[in-house]
This record gives structure tokens, C-alpha cells and sequence, in this order.
């Protein structure tokens, strides 16, 4: 039986683009993939006849073989001492997992680092973010402050430049991966990658480690930093500061620091958001006949606040902008007083008498207590009917 065409094998017309038959071998090694068709016995055939057409077209020498010459290019010998594709030598199994294998490095050699460019040298690594919690008075988030912290971190090694060899010679490619950084394993029809056990994954070695960092290239150290905390952050608020995080191993990139602010409370005060909220405790005569208190104010003022006659427990009244100041916005929010009307204790007998006089002469002046007892009498009177 007469060979197909490699071409037609794939669905494609000759001189196609080494782009356009990795795509064509794609498409086809999916279709045709034994496992998805286990009830067709003709797919395994045309799963290989695929293997071995791609085997041939990937490759630009035995491409401009095949052009010229068709199959008899590989008959007798004339493949190069490989044999016919798909067979002979090694055998399918090979030819497939060598195939399969760029298709793999297609579909996930971005996910898996790739080969890169200049022989797929791997990067150094990143180094770890780093997370710092700072707590800040509210004065402090009011006004906002600059302040100096000590963060244990790890530096670049200063004695190799991060190179992590000593004198800071440049370390060599990994012989065993050869600066892949992984190294493969075919397992039938499948190619399985992994790290490279000589060199970590990082596709060079040091042959004369640092002494001062032991070839990572960094060092243990506490540093200083100084942090801008801009008014009106809040708990939960966080400062990003970029490339003051750990250090990258052997001259990699650093990491960035993060500073998490937690506002601490506040004795007089409560935070709600960009407003405050402030309970003050008025005297029962003060409630009732109203006047003037003095309240403080976040910024260390002053400002007197009027109280109506007759005020109650839970009144409260604003006092505008005199809140917090927007974190990422012009402005400032209000403060409210909350009254806290005061029942006075520890009496006299002298201020006993007078109180009860006046509750004697006071029935008219409580509203509230009038009609919530006219309901429960109301109330009462109805059970009994």
C-alpha cells in the first residue's frame, strides 16, 4: 500500500509555514489521539501516520528532503541514520515523544518558564514580598507623619554583588540542563519536565561559592526605612514601597515591602469612616434648661457647642469638617456630639427634697413618660375587658 502524502496527512498544501504545520500537527494529535477514540481501531494508524508526517516536516532538512523527493528520500538508508519515520532506530514511540514534545513546549512552555531566548537561560528569582504592621495614633492619622522603621530583611550580598561567587565571577551553565533550568523525561507518549536536581531550577551553577553568603547572593540584615504615612489612612490602609522587600537570589530582582497601617482607639473619640463620632455627658439641669459646652476637636482645638432646652439622651449635633481628612480626596468629614444626659448620684437630703418637690410640680413637663404610661394603662384596660 502506497504512502500517503505528509501534506495531505495534516491537511495541508505544500510549502506550508513551519508555523502553519506545527498548528495542522496540533489540530490532528488531538482528533486522532488513541484515548479519545477507543472505538475506532483506524485511529491509532492515522495517529502515527500524523506523528510520522510531522516528524519529517518540522524538521527544515528532512522538509527540503521530502520536497524534492518525496518518500523515496528516506528509503534505503537516505534519512541521515535514522531510518524511515515513525519506524526503524528507536522506533514510533520515540519519533512521537520528540514530536509531542515541541507541541508541549507550545502549549505550555510560557506556563512553565519556556526556553527564553540566547539558549533559554532562566532568570534569578524574584525575591519575597515582605509585610510590615505599623500602628499609628488617630492624631497621627489626622496630621499624617514620616516615620523610621527597622525591617529584617535580606540584602544583597555586597562581597559578590549578588552574583553569589566569590570575587563576583560570573557563575557557569548548568551542564545538566544546560541553563534550561529543567531537565525531561520521555514516559511513552508524553514528555514529563522538571527542575533540574544540579543547579534548583535556576540553569546556572556557582563552582566557587561567596563565603559571605554562602552562594544565595544575599545576606540577613535589619534595615532602616523611612515611610511617608500620608494623612487620613485608616486600619486596613496599605503602603506599598517597590523594591525594598527581600532580595533576589543571586542578583535576582527584590521584592516589594508592604505596610499594613492599623489605626490605634482613640480615649475620646471614635472613627467611623471619614467622620467622628464624640458622646459627651451633659448635667440633667444643662439638658433641661439648655447652654453652652465646650468640646475638643481632633486637631487639638476647641469649639463650643450650643444645647437646646429639653435635650435628650442620644441627641447629637454636627460640626462640620471637623472630621478626618480624605486619604485620596480633597476635604474633611464632620464630627458628631452625641449627648449623654447624667442622672446625678450620691444625693443630699437638702437636694432629695428639692427633687421631689420638683417632680411634684413637673407632671405637665414630661411628655414622653405621660403618653408611653397613658398607653400601658390603655393597654391594661383592654386585657381585662
Amino acid at each position: 500500500m502506497s504512502k500517503r502524502d505528509y501534506y495531505d496527512v495534516l491537511g495541508l498544501k505544500k510549502g506550508a509555514s513551519a508555523d502553519e504545520i506545527k498548528k495542522a500537527y496540533r489540530k490532528k494529535a488531538k482528533e486522532l489521539h488513541p484515548d479519545r477514540n477507543k472505538d475506532d481501531p483506524q485511529a491509532e494508524t492515522q495517529f502515527k501516520e500524523a506523528n510520522e508526517a510531522y516528524e519529517v516536516l518540522k524538521d527544515e532538512e528532512k522538509k527540503a528532503a521530502y520536497d524534492r523527493f518525496g518518500h523515496a528520500a528516506f528509503e534505503g538508508g537516505m534519512g541521515g541514520g535514522g531510518g524511515r519515520p515513525g519506524g526503524g532506530g528507536m522506533g514510533g514511540n520515540a519519533d512521537f515523544a520528540s514530536a509531542f514534545s515541541d507541541v508541549f513546549d507550545d502549549l505550555f512552555g510560557d506556563f512553565m518558564g519556556g526556553r527564553g531566548q540566547g539558549g533559554g537561560r532562566r532568570r534569578a528569582a524574584r525575591g519575597a514580598d515582605l509585610r510590615y504592621n505599623m500602628r499609628v495614633t488617630l492624631e497621627e492619622a489626622y496630621i499624617g507623619l514620616q516615620k523610621t522603621i527597622n525591617v529584617p530583611t535580606s540584602v544583597q550580598c555586597t562581597a559578590c554583588s549578588g552574583s553569589g561567587s566569590e570575587g563576583g565571577a560570573e557563575p557557569t551553565t548548568c551542564p545538566t540542563c544546560s541553563g534550561m533550568g529543567k531537565v525531561r523525561a520521555t514516559q511513552g507518549f508524553f514528555t514529563v519536565e522538571r527542575s533540574c536536581p544540579t543547579c534548583s531550577g535556576l540553569g546556572q551553577i556557582i563552582k566557587n561559592p561567596c563565603q559571605s553568603c554562602g552562594g544565595a547572593g544575599r545576606v540577613q540584615k535589619e534595615r532602616a526605612l523611612s515611610v511617608n504615612v500620608p494623612a487620613g489612612v485608616e486600619t486596613g490602609t496599605r503602603i506599598r514601597l517597590a523594591g525594598e522587600g527581600e532580595a533576589g537570589m543571586r542578583g535576582g530582582p527584590p521584592g516589594d515591602l508592604y505596610i499594613f497601617i492599623e489605626v490605634e482607639p482613640h480615649p475620646i473619640f471614635e472613627r467611623d469612616g471619614p467622620n467622628l463620632q464624640c458622646r459627651v455627658p451633659v448635667s440633667m439641669i444643662s439638658a433641661a434648661l439648655g447652654g453652652d459646652i465646650e468640646v475638643p476637636t481632633i486637631d487639638g482645638g476647641r469649639s463650643r457647642v450650643k444645647i437646646p432646652a429639653g435635650s435628650q439622651s442620644g441627641r447629637q449635633m454636627r460640626l462640620r469638617g471637623k472630621g478626618m481628612p480624605g486619604l485620596r480626596g480633597p476635604g474633611h468629614g464632620d464630627m458628631f456630639i452625641e449627648l449623654a444626659v447624667e442622672t446625678p448620684v450620691n444625693l443630699t437630703s437638702r437636694q432629695k427634697e428639692l427633687l421631689r418637690e420638683f417632680e411634684e410640680l413637673s407632671e405637665e413637663n414630661n411628655p414622653e413618660s405621660k403618653s408611653f404610661f397613658s398607653s400601658v394603662k390603655n393597654f391594661w384596660d383592654s386585657m381585662k375587658g
